[in-house]
């Protein structure tokens, strides 16, 4: 597509209504909104079946496309056939800049790593329980019980303590190993290009999911990073800088 048409990146927003909950919508389309215009928002599921009636109040509010997906063999997810079927279409329309597939299936694995071999960015939203392969494939997952949280349906993530934080090994060592590959002799790494490091080695990753709104303060509150923000040559813009306390220079 011709990405001069937009200042920001067109997306397609795929909800299979099986495996997510209607709770998430509010949540759900303000983080979608982060990265760009949801310009298709679809979602596919058995609209006969009770179960998904917590769905139709939302739909109309938030203008979401159902797709009608009849199940015509008991064990068999039709849902997820269509939804592959429709993202494959929109696809090689050549209009969008990413999709956003919510599913906590593993079965769209196959199609996140796909849409990735266009060229395209994939952002996966499920829940905790979303099997490892589809997390893995996609560029950036959330799990959508932050969104929730952020809501105010459910109790607010509690922040991690230090220690908790220190106790976490995979946490720590991906901090750090992030920090090590952005930063100069000095020891001091640019918070973004910190982020933009964590993003590639873990999808997954969310400040959110240890109670904290940004790295930042995720960092700190770990007590094993120095932040220092400085302020550039034009007075105006400001950079934050992190530091493994262990590359602190001995006096």
């Amino acid at each position: 597509m011709d990405a001069n048409k937009h200042s920001q990146p067109m997306l397609a927003v795929l909800i299979d209504a099986d495996n997510t909950q209607a709770s998430i919508t509010e949540g759900l389309l303000s983080e979608v909104a982060k990265y760009g215009i949801a310009s298709v928002k679809r979602i596919y599921g058995d609209w006969t079946t009770p179960s998904l009636g917590g769905w139709k109040s939302v739909l109309l509010e938030h203008s979401i496309q159902p797709i009608q997906q009849f199940r015509y063999t008991v064990g068999k997810n039709a849902t997820d056939s269509a939804m592959i079927i429709d993202a494959m279409d929109l696809l090689y329309a050549r209009r969008f800049d990413g999709f956003c597939l919510v599913s906590s299936d593993s079965d769209f694995t196959r199609l996140a790593a796909r849409i990735r071999e266009e060229g395209l960015l994939v952002y996966g939203f499920g829940e905790r329980k979303t099997p490892k392969a589809f997390v893995s494939a996609c560029d950036k997952f959330i799990y959508v019980e932050v969104l929730r949280f952020e809501e105010g349906t459910e109790e607010a993530v509690k922040p991690k303590t230090a220690n908790e934080l220190k106790g976490d090994t995979k946490l720590v060592a991906l901090l750090r190993s992030a920090v090590e590959a952005a930063s100069e002799e000095s020891g001091w790494a640019h918070l973004r290009a910190v982020g933009s490091n964590i993003a590639k080695q873990a999808p997954e990753f969310d400040p959110r999911n240890y109670g904290y709104a940004k790295l930042r303060e995720l960092a700190l509150a770990t007590k094993l990073f120095d932040v220092d923000e400085r302020v550039h040559g034009d007075g105006h813009s400001r950079a934050i800088y992190i530091r493994d306390k262990r590359k602190k220079p001995q006096k």
